[in-house]
């Protein structure tokens, strides 16, 4: 596993409007067929069983790369990149590259009666549609996810779409909201690998109080080992990712 800089991975995927389409019909029916043997609903059921996880639903912490309000699970040919604010040059989100394509994670505090999904959902929807993009909803494995479509013009002049595929999961005090670029966007058999990874992910929300939506905080590794066989990372810390994944 690598930990650093390297190329970053596209998280606009530039495609056919007509395609775009196709894709979306064809993972909202792979879904729906999931949804009903497995009783999805827009709450995710038995979160605790499946992940992501809290830290008090672990035996320990060992083996994990901890970044502080998150521990990733190690996998071959997983890259991972912190994002910085410049201003501030705080870490603000963690980018998984796998075979491709990416998924950007954000943690953020919440209120312990209820979640925010269904409230960042809408402010999504607004920002996208803002620029001149399209939203839709769609049921996967999270339950109810987003597929942002924004205008984007290619190299050679030509005109399409880039998507993002937006997840989020309410856990106890916090909110682990994740987007998927690349392939991964758009293709469920792309993106399994990292949503199997996602489902790994442990959140440490800490004791202290916090404003809902305040982002948990990030950092490199204390040190800079991996657990074995996988080899230590390269602790450089990239520039900021898109805008469009902010949720305010």
């Amino acid at each position: 596993m690598v930990f650093g800089r390297g190329r970053k991975a596209k998280q606009e995927q530039l495609t056919d409007p007509g395609e775009t389409r196709e894709a979306v019909a064809d993972a909202s029916a792979d879904d729906s067929a999931a949804s009903g043997s497995a009783g999805a609903t827009s709450a995710v059921p038995g979160r605790g069983a499946s992940g992501p996880f809290d830290v008090s639903e672990i035996k320990d912490q060992d083996g994990y790369v901890d970044l502080g309000a998150l521990l990733i699970a190690p996998a071959e040919g997983l890259q991972l990149r912190l994002e910085v604010e410049e201003a501030t040059q705080r870490v603000v989100a963690v980018t998984m590259d796998l075979n491709g394509s990416s998924l950007q994670l954000q943690a953020f505090a919440a209120p312990r009666s209820e979640g925010l999904w269904d409230e960042i959902r809408e402010q999504i929807g607004q920002s996208v549609g803002s620029q001149g993009g399209q939203i839709e909803e769609i049921q996967g494995g999270f339950g109810t996810e987003l597929l942002a479509k924004l205008p984007a013009g290619g190299a050679d002049g030509s005109h399409g779409y880039r998507v993002a595929r937006f997840i989020g999961v309410d856990g106890p005090r916090w909110f682990l909201r994740g987007v998927f670029g690349g392939e991964a966007a758009v293709d469920r058999d792309a993106a399994a690998g990292l949503e199997s990874l996602f489902r790994q992910i442990v959140v440490v929300r800490g004791e202290n109080p916090m404003p809902p939506r305040d982002l948990l905080q990030l950092r490199l590794p204390k040190d800079n080992a991996v657990p074995a066989p996988q080899s230590a990372p390269d602790l450089e810390r990239p520039e900021r990712g898109p805008e469009i994944t902010q949720i305010g």
